[in-house]
């Protein structure tokens, strides 16, 4: 009896695994589900947990044993996916960008999306002019410590704050001078809300950036965005298409292909090149899903995609969820009484921490947070005299949404001095990262290569070295993984091969068979249809049936009464 009952546990364990998943606040949620448990499970737990009612714009990412970042998908199994070993280790994110934060209907909702903005922020993904990031940075300072006290903020106490990776005096100051005279009086709410409407304006909110190679071989970085598909290379954003003139995404092996319709006569292909088959096909469905999400008017609309035009080869893909309208009109049925909201504070955050202790950080310690700084835009600045295409103008989405200005976008080379950014210059690689002053010069420390933006292990479930090799301006650019393919790899294209002709093989066999049918149906059956009739009146039908099917149907028949006979004599 003992023996069964810890048999039985035994399997009860088997089927169950533990999954922990991190939140937006860095907070952990740890939970048991089944093995075969889906994707959908697991998230419902997670919102019913937050209280979290408008839910479609987030997601669960992960990471694969290949450091691959992928987001879970709701409709399969979880273990099935993670391809790893429980216990499992995911975290919550953003996935779908609000276009217009304040337009949520809940608190908790534009809480959590500042949240993730915040987080943007701090590693280098949300990009602005300096006069910008002291504002937002302001903003974040209001709503985490409430107004100015000088009893209890000393001189310099906005320096030991975090709020990217690399920031000056000059910006610390700013940032002190706006909180104390600009936002007296601001609750954490107000100030949530002003931050997202400031951060929704700028040219990179929503942006999570892909690392490819353009088909001159120069570093770019392409992003789905509430409104479009952007791609980001040198100092300036060099492509900006709007969701509603994309009309196709492919990609093949490690070839990514953007077709869209900018004009009736102008339609454009645009190719990249990812670092491996992978992080390509990651690419793929992430436009797909933003495309789905933000372009549709309903969820019926939804169609199954395929990365190839013929319908035998390549991945098939289809989003599953709720678009980004039907979201809204569902939000504006919520009925309830506001969630209680539980702010993080002063709480040091493992991977975007709000405050340090000590001496003010002249940079982010990769260290403290063993986190692998990963560039959005390292190795831009080298980009300045490279022979690249000239880039076109970039197409605003900010006139078909919201009324704003804008700095014009200039070269890095037409802005100030060395580490000093102008509020009228925007450079991704420079614009919120202004590199403290040396004490004992005048000169500013920077990075060789811009301004780090991280994707850390505690974000990312794992470690995520020797996911992305890093530029260098004595190295190649970015490292696409040209060299020897492991014997993994060469095993997994030999099976993608053999896949693909199998697949023509059925398709071609299927055709003969339908060919077949029809030939039986002109030649044999009595149907007295109009386009069998005519067929069979055609001076060509009738020669085909007396000269050639006829004879072969003769000797078919003799072949099988000889062996009918065959098997009756034996």
């Amino acid at each position: 009896m003992l023996s069964r009952l810890m048999s039985g546990s035994i399997r009860s364990l088997d089927r169950e695994c533990d999954c922990t998943v991190r939140l937006l606040d860095d907070s952990e949620y740890t939970c048991t589900i089944q093995r075969d448990a889906k994707g959908q499970y697991l998230f419902d737990l997670i919102c019913h947990h937050l209280n979290l009612l408008e839910k479609d714009y987030f997601g669960i990412r992960y990471v694969d044993p290949d450091k691959q970042r992928h987001w879970l998908e709701f409709t399969k199994s979880i273990a099935k996916q993670m391809k790893s070993q429980p216990p499992f280790t995911m975290c919550l994110r953003v996935k779908f960008y609000p276009p217009d934060p304040a337009a949520l209907k809940e608190e908790i909702t534009r809480y959590l999306v500042f949240l993730q903005i915040k987080r943007d922020l701090y590693h280098g993904r949300l990009l602005c002019k300096t006069s910008d990031a002291a504002l937002l940075a302001a903003y974040i300072l209001q709503a985490e410590i409430g107004d100015y006290d000088p009893g209890k903020h000393p001189e310099g106490y906005s320096s030991k704050f975090q709020f990217f990776p690399k920031h000056s005096e000059r910006l610390e100051r700013r940032i002190a001078d706006i909180h104390k005279t600009e936002l007296i009086g601001q609750s954490p709410e107000t100030s949530e809300l002003n931050f997202l409407q400031k951060a929704q304006m700028l040219e990179t909110y929503g942006v999570d950036p892909h690392p490819c190679k353009d088909v001159s071989g120069n570093p770019a970085f392409l992003a789905f965005t509430p409104f479009g598909f952007t791609v980001l290379q040198g100092n300036r954003r060099v492509h900006f298409l709007k969701w509603d003139e994309v009309t196709k995404l492919k990609f093949e092996a490690k070839t990514f292909h953007i077709y869209a319709n900018q004009t009736e006569d102008k339609k454009i292909i645009l190719t990249y090149f990812a670092p491996t088959p992978e992080a390509c096909k990651h690419l793929w469905k992430c436009g797909v899903e933003n495309q789905a999400f933000f372009k549709l008017d309903k969820s019926s609309q939804v169609r199954t995609v395929s990365s190839s035009n013929l319908f035998f080869k390549g991945s098939r893909f289809r989003y599953s969820g709720r678009v980004a309208k039907e979201v809204m009109e569902q939000s504006a049925k919520i009925k309830r009484d506001p969630p209680e909201i539980h702010r993080a504070g002063l709480v040091p955050s493992r991977s975007c921490p709000s405050i340090t202790h000590g001496p003010r950080l002249t940079s982010v310690p990769r260290t403290r947070r063993r986190a692998v700084h990963i560039s959005i835009m390292e190795g831009l600045e080298s980009l300045r005299d490279s022979a690249h295409s000239t880039p076109v103008r970039s197409v605003s989405h900010g006139d078909s949404f919201m009324p704003r200005s804008r700095g014009q976008m200039v070269d890095g080379s037409e802005a100030g001095p060395s580490g000093v950014i102008s509020d009228e210059a925007y450079s991704p690689s420079d614009s919120v990262l202004p590199t403290p002053v040396a004490e004992h010069g005048l000169e500013m420390a920077r990075p060789l290569n811009g301004a780090p933006c991280s994707i850390d292990e505690e974000e990312a479930g794992m470690p995520l070295e020797g996911r992305m090799a890093e530029f260098g301006p004595g190295k190649k650019l970015l490292r696409m993984g040209k060299g020897r393919s492991s014997p993994a790899t060469d095993v997994e294209e030999l099976n993608k091969f053999i896949l693909s002709v199998l697949r023509l093989f059925l398709v071609t066999i299927g055709l003969l068979f339908v060919l077949l049918l029809l030939l039986i149906m002109l030649t044999e059956s009595d149907l007295d249809i109009a386009f069998l009739r005519d067929i069979r009146k055609t001076p060509e039908f009738q020669q085909f049936h007396f000269e050639y099917f006829c004879p072969l149907r003769r000797w078919f028949s003799c072949k099988l009464r000889w062996f009918g006979g065959f098997l009756v004599s034996k």
